[in-house]
């Protein structure tokens, strides 16, 4: 057998607990044949010295978004301004096309809360997205482009007239408006946010919704990302108000599906279907995410994204068509509602390896632990989230409630399986970053949080490579370095297992191998 490519002179961090180590590794066809003694003796036609670098497995990115960090990434960007007259200074400047789109919107950080009367004296059209894809502030024309239901529950100020400020299912009536984008666009996009998680290592990153709803940008956005040329592997998870009603066999006992009965696995190793995904509530930044008891300092327990019965129905439908879920559930209420759903579906349809996961699980109150446990729920995290705003989210929560915020050691503990991931752009996506606040438990700020959460560099590695995978239901093929598994690595200039933990986050990536292929180099390797 001669091998495609053989990699030596490196340190790797196998992540399969039957070999641990290696220093050699054989390629074949995009997959690992072999480590060490096995492939040792194999020619190559291609030997790439890695000089002592430290080589894990890929990352695997279990919920981001793709389309709309590429998106994010050209787009005007206010985040760093710290006044309502600087973001005025820099839109009026701005060129635009029939909209103006501004991203990096963070009322915390301004002097005041952003208005449609400030937007007002910048033109037409002006849609400015909340840094937490769950609001947006928009100029007064386009509220008065708004449903009259719509309109009739937003914000308003003292003399009654709506602020500008729209959450969750009036964000979704506003972004409509704008919609839908061009596929060639969209692809585009797509690309941009793939080169961004190949540059950090990540091999797989899974769309956390395309289609209707929240997050989708055409009602042909599959299209897109079979256009687009796709640097990484990536796995789309459909928004569940795609499911439409069948006709099917009563033995099959399905009401909704996708059409031809698509579901969870469709695909190849490049571009697959992945869960259903479904929101519940809405998320901390904009104050929407629902909770038992209330905000501190602010007020309000948050809200659902749509009717109950709706959203339930569309978790009981979907499990009967035999998907995998996806459940965005931030708060604690939300969680409830979630696991009491997901209860309900296992007891009407049995299905002992559905796999479900609540995305986000982002206040997890000591009595929910062992019902995510019980029902084998795959609780699917962002703690660079609490790197990023951890203390504003702990200011909001209390003493009390700070410490059940993206839970990791009390997961791990009851055998829960604990999936990593970013939301990439609500926060950094570099896997690094999130791995040491897992192992430190410290904000941006210095603030410790949930200290008692805390895991070993082992375990928050796992969280992104073997969990994750097992998240996305391909733990057969990536995850671990080991013989017959997809060749996809993360090349680093150091070993955050025997690094300072405080340094992890800046460890560099000098590789990414997807397939066997170096797809980003900056260490020079296949030069």
């Amino acid at each position: 057998m001669i091998l495609d490519l053989k990699l030596v002179g490196g340190r790797f961090a196998t992540m399969d607990a039957g070999r641990p180590a290696a220093s050699c590794v054989g390629v074949w066809g995009g997959r690992i044949v072999g480590l060490d003694d096995e492939v040792a003796d194999l020619s190559a036609r291609r030997v790439v010295d890695l000089g002592g670098a430290v080589v894990l497995p890929g990352f695997v990115d279990a919920h981001n978004h793709l389309a709309w960090a590429g998106r994010a990434s050209r787009t005007l960007d206010i985040s760093g301004c710290a006044s309502v007259a600087q973001v005025l200074e820099l839109l009026h400047g701005a060129s635009r096309s029939r909209w103006l789109e501004v991203a990096g919107y963070d009322h915390r950080v301004l002097d005041r809360p952003l208005t449609a009367r400030d937007l007002d004296v910048v033109g037409p059209r002006v849609y400015v997205q909340d840094l937490s894809g769950h609001a947006c502030v928009v100029s007064s024309d386009v509220l008065e482009m708004l449903p009259r239901n719509v309109l009739a529950d937003v914000q308003r100020d003292a003399g009654g007239a709506p602020t500008g400020f729209l959450a969750e299912g009036a964000q979704t009536a506003a972004r409509a408006l704008m919609l839908p984008y061009s596929l060639a666009d969209i692809a585009s996009d797509v690309r941009l946010g793939a080169l961004q998680c190949l540059r950090e290592g990540v091999v797989l990153a899974a769309e956390a919704g395309v289609g209707e709803g929240l997050i989708g940008s055409s009602p042909l956005e599959v299209a897109a990302y079979q256009r687009a040329e796709l640097p990484i592997r990536v796995q789309l998870m459909v928004s569940a108000g795609e499911l439409r009603e069948v006709r099917a066999h009563e033995a099959d006992g399905v009401r909704r599906a996708l059409p031809l009965g698509l579901r969870t696995g469709l695909g190849d190793e490049w571009l697959s279907v992945g869960a259903l995904k479904l929101w519940t509530d809405g998320g901390m930044i904009a104050r929407t995410a629902a909770l038992t008891s209330p905000y501190l300092g602010v007020g309000g327990v948050g809200q659902w994204q749509d009717d109950p019965g709706v959203m339930r129905a569309a978790i009981l439908d979907g499990h009967a068509a035999g998907w995998q879920l996806a459940v965005h559930a931030i708060g604690d209420r939300a969680i409830d509602f979630a696991l009491d759903a997901l209860a309900r579906a296992q007891a009407s349809v049995a299905r002992p390896d559905a796999r479900h996961r609540i995305e986000h699980c982002g206040l997890v109150r000591p009595d929910q632990l062992d019902r995510i446990a019980g029902l084998g729920v795959t609780p699917v995290v962002q703690p660079t989230f609490l790197w990023a705003y951890g203390d504003d989210y702990s200011a909001i929560m209390g003493p009390e409630r700070a410490p059940w915020m993206y839970r990791g050691r009390a997961f791990l503990d009851r055998g829960v399986v604990v999936a990593g991931s970013s939301d990439r752009p609500v926060a950094d996506g570099n896997p690094l970053r999130a791995i040491q606040f897992m192992v430190e438990r410290r904000s941006r700020g210095g603030s410790a949080v949930g200290p008692d959460e805390a895991l070993t560099v082992q375990e928050a590695i796992s969280a992104y490579t073997l969990g994750a995978a097992y998240a996305c239901r391909r733990e057969d093929v990536l995850g671990s370095i080991t013989a017959g598994k997809l060749a996809d690595l993360v090349v680093l200039d150091a070993d955050p297992r025997t690094s300072e933990v405080s340094a992890i986050g800046d460890i560099g990536v000098l590789a990414t191998v997807v397939g066997g292929e170096f797809r980003h180099d900056p260490g020079g390797f296949a030069s």
